[in-house]
């Protein structure tokens, strides 16, 4: 990602725009300025997370550890993001706002548009990888660049797995050798960055995971038919 975009989100004064609907913790649309600089941003605070029973609070973690992912991996899907200490209503992740058609969304884009399909086949590989408990069809978008872009990755990285989404339509593919070769070292040693953001039970299943692609060389199938989240979009 670019570095005015790292730059604002973690040098820029932060300002309440309005709370993001439909969201299931506190999430908020912010502004972030930075002398004559400014943009927006999504700001997701701890404080503003419901209690979990299968993950501790600091979901903003995960966020800023699922961007750390997507760009050790070359794959930059991830918008960037930071974690802001002080912001505010507290700690929390902080990550660039895509300008988008919100209309258009996973199903909509694997309907109408096939030539992003390599790229949401990477996304899927990247939330078994990444064992991600909530891919709705909503979090994934297409930019105004026309670049594909993945949001919402604070239900990742569980050491159980978890794994729910809607993207299952590649199940059972060949991975690609480029991208097998992209996951390889994960199989031996996960980014300090991200290792960092997770505890030592998660970072061992995020490798045996990559392990067990490795082993398959094909996209993961669900074969109880019962992993995805809900709602779907």
């Amino acid at each position: 990602m670019s570095g005015r975009e790292l730059i604002l989100l973690t040098e820029g004064s932060v300002e309440l725009v309005g709370r993001i609907p439909r969201s299931s913790n506190q999430t908020f649309l912010v502004q972030v300025s930075l002398g004559d600089d400014e943009a927006y941003a999504v700001y997701k605070p701890e404080s503003g997370e419901r209690p979990l029973s299968d993950f501790e609070p600091g979901l903003y973690r995960r966020e800023r550890a699922a961007y750390l992912l997507s760009e050790a991996l070359g794959w930059g899907f991830v918008p960037s993001t930071v974690i802001r200490e002080e912001a505010p209503v507290g700690v929390g992740s902080l990550q660039w706002f895509i300008e988008c058609d919100f209309q258009e969304h996973y199903f909509t884009l694997y309907e109408d548009a096939p030539e992003t399909h390599r790229e949401l086949a990477r996304i899927a590989l990247f939330d078994y990888v990444a064992n991600n408990t909530d891919r709705k069809s909503g979090h994934v978008l297409r930019g105004d660049d026309g670049r594909i872009w993945g949001i919402d990755h604070g239900l990742c990285f569980s050491a159980s797995f978890k794994l729910r989404t809607v993207i299952w339509d590649f199940a059972g593919e060949p991975i690609p050798d480029a991208l097998l070769e992209d996951i390889g070292p994960l199989a031996e040693a996960v980014p300090p960055g991200v290792a960092e953001l997770l505890d030592d039970n998660e970072v061992t299943a995020l490798k045996q995971r990559v392990q067990r692609l490795l082993r398959a060389g094909v996209l993961p199938v669900d074969r109880t038919g019962m992993r995805y989240p809900w709602p779907l979009v």
